[in-house]
């Protein structure tokens, strides 16, 4: 069947249907465990499915495809697979705007952009397909928080946590961005709700140690990751509260100034903030304060200008001098740091020091920098550097790096603190408040109190006749014939959890059920031993935090309860790719710069769209959209058809390519060496981290250069011209192939070929083909060797002459002398005469 009209004209949505339905009958990207073959997992995100793919997706999935396909030309057993991250808000919200059901909107959507992927002719295996949504998914993970639940690595408490009245639910810490929600931006407020945590803090120490263990990771990425595990070594320090049982335990980094604390901070979440103002004059002014701090948001609490605060009406003890220190609750203190609770040093701290000045509070300076002690009444900003201890009795004298470690010591032998380890990463809390996700399985019984569900009634379904409140919110709590149920040990009635879980738990493991998804049996079997880990992922840079690292932490969770004993870190090596830019800032609908991948399939095909998504930049770096740019992608794959086809219609497709021996005219010889150089520098460019673009660009170069041989008359006459030409339009489709796939089959069929290219080997460099004929030419000067050049046999004089000219060391005897004369022997010298020499 052609895919062309009888002019030969390039027909890429003809050509493009064909080789899709071909490749679909022949399940050509559907993969199994093979032990003969090395086994390869390339992997992108998966996405939410919103109801149409951006160009964001189309960049991606065009890396990840391009990759697999690369790959599996090289020999490897691809694992390619897709599916669909689909639960979340979106629905929910799609639901009460469109008065459709979430469960309707996202299969639908998913129907919709199965289809536009297909279109662009990606190599998935479409038999693995998941969707987070349905319950043969999400029943597993159930499981397995039934099975963290018993081994202590979930728990349920009230805490203070991040809400978001726009969403109606609780945010991680991880997903609130510069004090607002990460998915509205809405001010997140604080809230003392009931709800799971995951302990990942019990992991901090292996999340942060097992970096070192990814190479392939970009360093940015493992950074952002060090920073959010926030690893510091630092003191625990207890002060005793005056006249009470309880004490304020504090961490600190700064324990060299401890002489130097004058108060103390507390958050004013802080428990003892509740405590120690109640029945004192101050208990109203607290309260009153601690509201208003609860309606602050993050941003607006980590204001410099806003330091705000209230005594409590207590005095904490020095640990080491007894003094008396005022204790107040203060906005800048924040309870997902240390302990809540904050030593003030006012010299040495420029929070505190601002705050002492507003409250006048003292200040006692104990570190002095290279210039001596300071005055205390001319102090107007916080010394915070290191330097010597000063008005700190015994420790007098110290550096502050000693201090740091003969302070803690102190404290330990009192038994009022010690040494320590810090981190700034808080346990996951899993709940959430909305409809649309993974049940909780867990049920409260008035006689038993809280308990998991027996492993034999999972899943626990998602109810889809709940109808979502006008109002927004869960409508769970109230759907009774849902919630009723019997206490798994006593028989009595009991109630489920109405809370559903983070979707970002069903995103920690879905790249491990794509190895077995039609196990029924539990969450993975021997197939995942095979698959995992994945050996390439690809996504965006704001994936670093919130989804990879609580991947990394579910992996390692699924080691310990024995479920994949071999599996320490899910991706060996990550790509996280740029953005698409268009008029100087992300594509995005909002910003009314997008543009409609299925707008430019239509106008020019899938083929043109992949290859400028890969050709405009390199996949690391952001791309900056360009009309012409694409326009430029669909000259170019015209003119590969148009090249190839006039190899074809000269009966290139009846004979072979030329395989060396015959000896070929200079021409030739040049064209069969570029084809070589392209081969090699395709092979080579792809291996260093993707580099499509310039692979692109070195088939565009060889494509010139056969246009160029074709119109030689000395070519014509030569009778391997022909068979150079077919390896020249042979190499291009191979080369061209992963990156627009449908026109590469095609051409590759046109040269007589059956199959599909993504079942040929990729090609190797012939190095002899690369060596040229070169002569070494010695360059004189007044008679005495000046100089060598290396040139290609053959050089014309004007060539010699130029390059000796240019030689920087025959150019140093040249400086403030005249030339007479330049004399040529081709192949052998270049003989300068100076003036009066």
């Amino acid at each position: 069947m052609s895919n062309s009209d009888q002019s030969g004209r390039y027909q890429a949505h003809i050509l493009e249907q064909t080789w899709q339905k071909r490749w679909a009958e022949k399940n050509l990207f559907r993969v199994s465990e093979d032990p003969k073959k090395p086994k390869y997992y390339l992997l992108e995100m998966f996405p939410y499915p919103s109801g149409r793919i951006h160009m964001g997706h189309v960049r991606n999935y065009t890396i990840g495809d391009a990759v697999a396909r690369w790959l599996r030309m090289r020999g490897f057993n691809v694992l390619h697979p897709m599916g669909w991250d689909a639960f979340g808000m979106p629905a929910e919200n799609a639901a009460l705007a469109h008065n459709i059901h979430p469960a309707r909107w996202t299969y639908e959507n998913i129907d919709y952009m199965r289809a536009q992927l297909k279109r662009l002719g990606f190599s998935y295996d479409w038999s693995r397909e998941l969707a987070t949504c349905d319950p043969s998914y999400y029943r597993w993970e159930q499981l397995v928080f039934v099975k963290m639940w018993e081994k202590g690595l979930v728990y349920r408490k009230q805490a203070l946590v991040n809400w978001c009245d726009r969403c109606q639910t609780v945010l991680a810490n991880e997903q609130v961005v510069d004090g607002v929600c990460w998915r509205c931006d809405e001010p997140v407020k604080q809230k003392r709700l009931f709800g799971y945590f995951f302990k990942i803090t019990q992991y901090a120490e292996e999340l942060l140690q097992c970096l070192e263990d990814l190479p392939g990771w970009p360093e940015r990425v493992l950074t952002m990751q060090r920073n959010w595990i926030g690893k510091s070594y630092g003191a625990r320090i207890l002060f005793a509260l005056e006249g009470r049982d309880e004490s304020v335990e504090v961490f600190t980094t700064r324990a060299d100034t401890l002489m130097g604390a004058t108060f103390v901070s507390l958050a004013p979440e802080h428990p003892l903030v509740d405590i120690l103002s109640r029945n004192t004059p101050q208990e109203q002014e607290v309260r009153a304060f601690v509201d208003k701090v609860k309606r602050q948001t993050h941003a607006e609490r980590a204001d410099e200008k806003q330091k705000e605060g209230v005594f409590l009406g207590a005095w904490a003890l020095h640990p080491l001098t007894g003094a008396r220190m005022p204790v107040y609750a203060a906005n800048f203190v924040l309870m997902d740091y240390g302990a809540g609770a904050v030593m003030a040093v006012p010299a040495h701290d420029q929070r505190d020091f601002e705050f002492a000045r507003a409250y006048n509070l003292p200040l006692a300076e104990v570190i002095a920098g290279p210039e001596g002690e300071r005055d205390p009444a001319a102090v107007t900003v916080a010394y915070t550097e290191y330097g010597t201890l000063v008005n700190s009795g015994e420790f007098t004298g110290l550096t502050s790096r000693q201090a740091l470690a003969a302070v803690p010591d102190k404290l330990s032998a009192l038994g009022l603190g010690g040494r320590t380890v810090n981190y700034r990463l808080r346990d996951w809390g899993i709940s959430r408040q909305r409809y649309w996700g993974t049940p909780i399985p867990m049920i409260h019984c008035p006689a038993c109190g809280l308990l998991p569900t027996p492993e034999k009634d999972l899943p626990v379904v998602l109810p889809l006749e709940a109808e979502i409140p006008a109002t927004g919110g869960s409508p769970l709590p109230g759907l009774e014939s849902w919630v009723k149920t019997s206490c798994p040990r006593c028989g009595q009635e009991a109630r489920r959890e109405t809370d559903t879980m983070d979707t970002f738990v069903e995103s920690s493991w879905y790249f491990i059920r794509y190895a077995c998804p039609d196990y029924d049996r539990g969450i993975a079997d021997q197939r995942a031993d095979y698959w995992m880990p994945v050996d390439q992922y690809i996504g965006g840079i704001e994936h670093a935090v919130l989804h990879l690292l609580y991947s990394r932490f579910f992996s390692k969770v699924l080691r310990d309860l024995n479920i994949l004993p071999n599996l320490n870190e899910p991706f060996v090596n990550l790509l996280t790719q740029g953005m698409v830019i268009k008029d100087g800032a992300k594509m995005s609908k909002s910003k009314g710069n997008a543009v409609d991948p299925n707008d430019l399939i239509t106008r020019y095909g899938a083929d043109t769209v992949r290859l400028f998504s890969l050709f405009a930049a390199p996949p690391e770096k952001d791309l900056e959209w360009s009309d012409n740019g694409v326009e430029g992608a669909s000259r170019f794959l015209n003119r590969l058809w148009r090249v190839v086809n006039s190899v074809v219609e000269a009966g290139g497709d009846k004979i072979s390519a030329y395989q060396g021996g015959e000896e070929l005219s200079p021409p030739l010889k040049e064209l069969y060496a570029k084809i070589h150089e392209t081969v090699k520098k395709a092979g080579d460019d792809l291996q260093n981290r993707f580099q499509f673009n310039t692979v692109i660009a070195a088939v565009m170069e060889l494509l010139n250069l056969v246009s160029l041989t074709e119109q030689n008359p000395e070519v014509k006459s030569h009778p391997a011209a022909l068979a150079v030409l077919r390896l020249a339009a042979e190499t291009a489709a191979i080369l061209i192939s992963p990156m627009a796939p449908h026109i590469a089959d095609e051409l590759w069929r046109r040269l007589g070929h059956d199959g599909y290219l993504i079942d040929q080997p990729w090609p190797e460099h012939n190095p002899e083909a690369l060596t040229r004929d070169e002569k070494t030419v010695v360059v004189q000067i007044g008679g005495k060797v000046r100089g060598k050049l290396l040139m290609s046999s053959g050089a014309d004089e004007d060539e010699l002459k130029a390059a000796a000219l240019a030689d920087s060391k025959v150019r140093s005897h040249l400086e403030g002398q005249n030339i007479v004369k330049i004399m040529v022997i081709r192949d052998k010298l270049v003989n300068i005469v100076l003036e009066g020499k």
